[in-house]
């Protein structure tokens, strides 16, 4: 099944439903949010107590393919109906639900997602947005055609660090950016041999709803569920689609970015499975209000990065840099909560540094505020920090997960409820996953410079546009 029949599948009208839009969203609750999870494990389970810890919100269905997930989530909101198909869930609760939260693999981000807006539904969708360039885009249009509230799971977005750093950017702190760089040592990718054989599927599992749209393959133990899909180009986007999506969002949202021109990665070669555990993917821009003529963005990720560079040098840095390989338990399995504060001279473990005209802005990943340096010094920002600040309304930082984290979800609730709008709709949600999903293609070409038409949507190398799209099996 192609991703055009499924979708027409998925409609309000193939499900005999002819309201229009106006109406549906006439019919939302003003104080109650009756929302649908699709995917409770693991992210979607933090999803699910962001999102349910608003006031306004009514939990009254969740869905996932694995038992055990489904329990625990059962367990917090036994009122709300289960279901291991998101489908049968959306078609049977469609008039008792008012919006959905997809927090699955990203391979059943856009199936589930489309269905949904088919019926009408705000959906708040997990980064990154889709897992092919086809679906973004699709995503993107209907979410425009419906006039619907939407959110790209990136909560850090909201943090105050983030928005800090957008509003010093575009004040010229440093002038208009030239480069940017920004590393992730995460390992969302795999090196190692491919799977033979196949193992007994877990009794909770249901592998043929895990597969979802995705071809069907043997089950292989530790492979795919619960915790490595990210590492694999059939389900998931390796460190790029997950750390990169946060990583980029600032210096995106900073410099008004929109799609690359070219796009150039240096990896391992593809062997049409996994993605390399390293990969240093350079992507050219079109010029911005806020950039040079010629922009540029390199990105790190895998063990050992980012490869030492001049513009990475720091105040303070030992003349000899050691870039040997971190170990492999220094790498989280998800985002440090407790991020390490970088030594005088040290790089943050993660984080993006923008060039420009007047110096260079540090952005560590997360909760730790900007740092400018000039010819090798840092310099002192706080009257900067303080003009905008106050101009913004923005308050003192906050160093608190536990408050910070759950502003983005809220503000999906509140929009919904009409109090409010979303700062990372799929409009812009699409654009930043398009950007990454470009560099994840560009790894299976390695150290071939890749041409993106934007307007027409295909690659001038024609063997590269294969992969911008896939077809959906039918399960």
């Amino acid at each position: 099944m192609n991703k055009r029949e499924f979708i027409k599948k998925s409609s309000v009208g193939a499900l005999g439903i002819m309201l229009a839009p106006s109406i549906l969203k006439a019919g939302l609750p003003k104080e109650k949010l009756r929302t649908a999870h699709i995917g409770v494990g693991n992210m979607g389970m933090e999803d699910l107590k962001a999102i349910s810890s608003h006031a306004a919100v009514d939990v009254v269905a969740l869905c996932d393919v694995d038992a055990v997930n489904l329990s625990a989530a059962h367990k917090m909101h036994p009122k709300a109906r289960v279901f291991f198909d998101y489908r049968a869930m959306l078609e049977e609760m469609k008039d008792e639900i008012d919006a959905v939260v997809v927090s699955t693999p990203d391979h059943t981000h856009a199936p589930a997602s489309m269905m949904a807006m088919g019926m009408d539904k705000p959906v708040y969708c997990q980064k990154p947005l889709t897992h092919y360039v086809s679906e973004s885009r699709e995503m993107k249009r209907m979410a425009a055609e419906k006039g619907l509230v939407t959110q790209m799971g990136i909560q850090v977005h909201s943090f105050y660090d983030y928005k800090l750093a957008t509003l010093l950017i575009q004040s010229g702190i440093i002038g208009k950016v030239h480069t940017v760089h920004a590393w992730s040592p995460k390992n969302w990718g795999y090196d190692g041999p491919l799977p033979e054989g196949e193992d007994n599927v877990p009794a909770q599992l249901d592998w043929n709803l895990w597969l979802g749209t995705s071809k069907e393959r043997p089950y292989k133990e530790d492979m795919y569920h619960p915790g490595n899909w990210r590492k694999l180009m059939d389900y998931g986007c390796g460190t790029l689609g997950d750390m990169g999506v946060h990583i980029f969002d600032t210096p995106y949202n900073a410099l008004q970015l929109d799609v690359p021109r070219t796009i150039t990665t240096q990896c391992r070669p593809s062997n049409g499975f996994s993605y390399p555990e390293n990969n240093v993917v350079t992507y050219e821009f079109p010029s911005t209000p806020y950039t040079s003529k010629s922009f540029k963005w390199i990105w790190y990720d895998g063990p050992g990065v980012p490869d030492m560079h001049e513009d990475l040098v720091l105040p303070g840095a030992k003349k000899t840099v050691d870039t040997k390989p971190k170990k492999e338990e220094s790498v989280a399995d998800k985002m440090s909560l407790d991020a390490k504060v970088a030594g005088e001279g040290e790089l943050p473990e993660q984080g993006a540094m923008f060039v420009g005209e007047k110096g260079r802005l540090l952005l560590p990943h997360f909760m730790q505020l900007p740092k400018k340096i000039v010819k090798g010094k840092y310099v002192d920002i706080s009257k900067e920090i303080a003009k905008v600040s106050v101009a913004n309304n923005m308050g003192e930082p906050i160093r608190n997960y536990e408050t910070e984290g759950p502003k983005h979800y809220h503000q999906f609730v509140d929009a919904c409820l009409g109090k409010a709008t979303t700062t990372a709709p799929f409009d812009y949600g699409a654009r930043l996953t398009e950007t990454i999903l470009l560099g994840t293609i560009a790894g299976r070409f390695p150290g071939e410079t890749l041409h993106w038409d934007a307007e027409a949507a295909r690659f001038k190398e024609e063997k590269a546009n294969q992969y911008l799209s896939g077809d959906y099996r039918d399960f």
